[in-house]
């Protein structure tokens, strides 16, 4: 009987943006000799390093978004429209974390009008009965892409403590499949996204509904048993709790441009750390050198 493969999935944007203001909230923005800053970028590549050293992944991906503007804002105006620019000294390190990342051997993912949950929620999908499956994230929307091989690793502390969820223990905890989860979002709403769902019904009594229901569809054909201002709510705000649904669902069927093989861990060898460490990378080299036994 042959093990497995672990396919360990980055969410990029997630960890370069925790890397970034983890530092930057102390001033600690370390800049190259022309004054780039490069926090967020060093940053998201020695987590990923240290992520491989304790989870120890036989492939990697790494997922990114590829600009602001997706699908989800054609069907919303106010989706994430509320969230503020990212600060001055972030904007060349998205480049700057994609080009490391390469550099490191690790395959980048994006596709134009998607956003990485997305390209991660495909990949599940793609690879799920090929290997066991390990996604790191700070996005609690990824929740309903469990399947019995993959566990959602959310960032916890520092580079090494996660807080993880399998299909299992998920289930246990909200009393739904995964792939309900974002019917219960739908009716909560998500102000960090900026969609509403259901004005006056919270996180508690949207995951009952789902719980007692078991989908949307379902709550609305049965609203004469609902309390009378829980069913005017629903009533008033039924066009919104279809399209929140609509944006709180993860894409599973993005294209994937890769064979498995491809995203195989690479092998680091001394003078790509020295390189990197001659261009100011020295936070990445440091790290590197305390975790592998480079000659």
């Amino acid at each position: 009987m042959t093990t497995k493969p672990k396919l360990l999935i980055v969410d990029g944007m997630a960890l370069l943006f925790r890397s970034f203001f983890a530092s930057a909230a102390m001033g600690h923005f370390i800049r190259l000799e022309d004054g780039t800053p490069t926090n967020g970028a060093q940053g998201f590549v020695r987590h990923v390093m240290t992520a491989q050293s304790i989870m120890q992944p036989t492939h990697i991906a790494v997922c990114w978004d590829m600009g602001a503007h997706t699908f989800r804002n054609e069907l919303y105006d106010g989706y994430k429209a509320n969230r503020p620019a990212p600060p001055v000294e972030m904007l060349p390190q998205f480049d700057m974390a994609k080009t490391l990342s390469e550099e490191m051997g690790w395959q980048n993912f994006g596709v134009a009008g998607m956003e990485a949950d997305d390209v991660i929620g495909s990949m599940i999908s793609k690879w799920q009965d090929v290997a066991n499956i390990t996604v790191i994230s700070g996005d609690k929307d990824l929740l309903q892409l469990l399947t019995p091989s993959t566990e959602i690793a959310f960032t916890k502390k520092g580079y090494t403590e996660y807080d993880v969820y399998t299909h299992t223990r998920f289930i246990e905890e909200y009393g739904i499949k995964p792939m309900q989860f974002a019917q219960v979002k739908a009716f909560m709403g998500d102000t960090s996204d900026g969609y509403p769902g259901v004005k006056g019904i919270g996180p508690k009594q949207a995951l009952t509904l789902i719980q007692t229901y078991g989908s949307i569809d379902k709550v609305i054909a049965s609203l004469e048993e609902l309390k009378p201002g829980q069913r005017t709510k629903i009533q008033e705000n039924v066009d919104m709790l279809k399209l929140s649904h609509e944006l709180a669902t993860i894409q599973t069927n993005v294209p994937i441009e890769a064979e498995f093989t491809s995203l195989a861990v690479p092998g680091y060898e001394q003078h790509t750390f020295k390189a990197l460490e001659e261009r100011g990378f020295t936070l990445i080299a440091k790290q590197a050198r305390s975790l592998y036994s480079l000659s």
